[in-house]
């Protein structure tokens, strides 16, 4: 049986997709280079560290693809993970960090603005009819 025909997803759901695939490829990377500064004092800590990264970042990646794809079932991990990340934000704000916390807030709070942008939202309900 084939799958039915897919609608293109708006342009919202378009730029969602692409902040959240860069989110999971720096946290990907992230965890690579978690990897690459392994010494002997943490090894545990250093392969658990880059081991959790690396998945995170392909689940997010995955996500990116299934919001892309127009999938509903991308859409509440990805809100999950957005509002875990202004928290994470704010969590850097003051200091030499605001730079970074600032960053941080920006893509989430866009990624979220694009991923529940009524074009996004209708795009997305019609998937799972």
């Amino acid at each position: 049986m084939s799958e039915p025909a897919r609608s293109r997803p708006p342009a919202s759901l378009v730029a969602a997709a692409g902040l959240v695939g860069l989110e999971g490829l720096t946290l990907a990377i992230l965890g690579v280079l978690e990897l690459a500064s392994l010494n002997s004092a943490r090894v545990a800590l250093a392969l658990t560290t880059a081991l959790f990264f690396v998945g995170l970042g392909a689940g997010l990646g995955w996500c990116a693809r299934g919001l892309f794809l127009v999938r509903s079932w991308a859409r509440g991990p990805v809100v999950a993970c957005q509002l875990i990340g202004v928290l994470l934000g704010f969590s850097f704000w003051g200091g030499e960090t605001t730079p970074i916390a600032v960053g941080i807030l920006l893509v989430c709070v866009a990624a979220l603005i694009g991923v529940l942008h009524p074009a996004s939202t209708r795009a997305l309900a019609a998937d799972e009819g």
